[in-house]
């Protein structure tokens, strides 16, 4: 009780450790408080480049890919339990199960998880987070938030961080030295998978904390929506006068916007359900993510899909100890 307590007041002193922050002159309807979000995502973005993103250019260097695509699958085998216990939640049975067999036979087939069978087997993935559970049942999104350390959220998905880490089995882990050795794992992996697509955000978005925001916030109406794109009702509205995403050019913009899109959730050190992750937070951040934003799995390259935050929370779907899983 001691370990979980002392992680909750680590989370609440993160969250609002960023006091000072610039002013917007006008904010966009769903990005009110842009001034504080801005500065937060530019001290995120600094301990990134200096401290998270090369931590995980090692990884990658004294790392051989089977090792890292096998610690990939273990934690995306992990941030299955957050797609089991939100499917159940939000009573999507048939998916619950699915995901539940995936458990099972990654697991025992798997080697503890090391393996990915039941992709290979043809078992989708679902992946959920409590922040998804939320909207699924009318909470609305709030205002988009940065949160630090853990990236990209709204005040809903901000919320959903604390069940999606009550969810994740490593929360349970002792002693305290294993499981936060776990969360770190976790989020250099996560990051170490983002590597290239955060290098394409560096090249193809001139205001990156823009194109992170929208990227983020239309992945997250996509997966509420369960993947039904049809109207652009389902897309955020930044009022009028906000510019769009800004790209270098439109090609590098086609090419960069799938990619941004993970890395909005786990390129940010711990959605996490998930640092998603869930950059990732998360999970990515992810997420983050997750965390999750979610990479294959296994993949280091550009398209790779979370490892949770969304699925990355705690350990993953954000930042803290997290990101999303995957």
């Amino acid at each position: 009780m001691t370990t979980m307590r002392m992680r909750a007041v680590a989370m609440g002193v993160a969250v609002f450790a960023m006091t000072g922050c610039a002013t917007v002159q006008t904010p966009s309807k769903e990005d009110p408080w842009e001034g504080f979000n801005r500065t937060v995502f530019k001290f995120n973005d600094t301990v990134d480049q200096y401290a998270l993103k090369p931590v995980a250019q090692g990884y990658v260097k004294v790392t051989p890919q089977p090792v890292r695509d096998s610690v990939t699958n273990f934690f995306a085998n992990i941030g299955d339990v957050y797609n089991v216990a939100n499917n159940l939640l939000q009573l999507k049975i048939a998916d619950g199960v699915q995901d539940l067999m995936r458990i099972v036979i990654n697991t025992v087939f798997g080697v503890g998880g090391l393996f990915d069978v039941a992709t290979l087997a043809k078992l989708p993935k679902h992946n959920q987070d409590f922040g998804l559970t939320m909207g699924h049942y009318g909470v609305p999104a709030g205002p988009y938030l940065v949160l630090p350390l853990f990236g990209p959220s709204t005040v809903r998905d901000a919320v959903g961080t604390g069940g999606n880490y009550f969810i994740n089995p490593l929360t349970y882990v002792e002693p305290a030295a294993v499981s936060w050795g776990l969360y770190g794992l976790n989020i250099v992996s996560t990051r170490a998978n983002l590597l290239g697509a955060s290098d394409l955000l560096e090249g193809a978005a001139i205001d990156k904390y823009s194109f992170v925001r929208n990227t983020y916030l239309q992945r997250r109406r996509y997966q509420l929506s369960d993947g039904r794109s049809g109207s652009s009702s389902n897309l955020p509205d930044y009022g009028e006068g906000a510019p769009p995403p800004n790209y270098e050019d439109a090609e590098q913009g086609a090419a960069g916007a799938p990619a941004a899109a993970s890395a909005a959730q786990g390129a940010t050190a711990p959605n996490a359900a998930g640092m998603a992750p869930a950059y990732p937070a998360g999970g990515p951040a992810g997420a983050a993510g997750a965390t999750g934003a979610v990479a294959p799995q296994g993949a280091s390259a550009p398209g790779s899909t979370t490892v949770p935050a969304d699925q990355m929370v705690p350990p993953a779907r954000f930042g803290y100890p997290s990101l999303h899983l995957r």
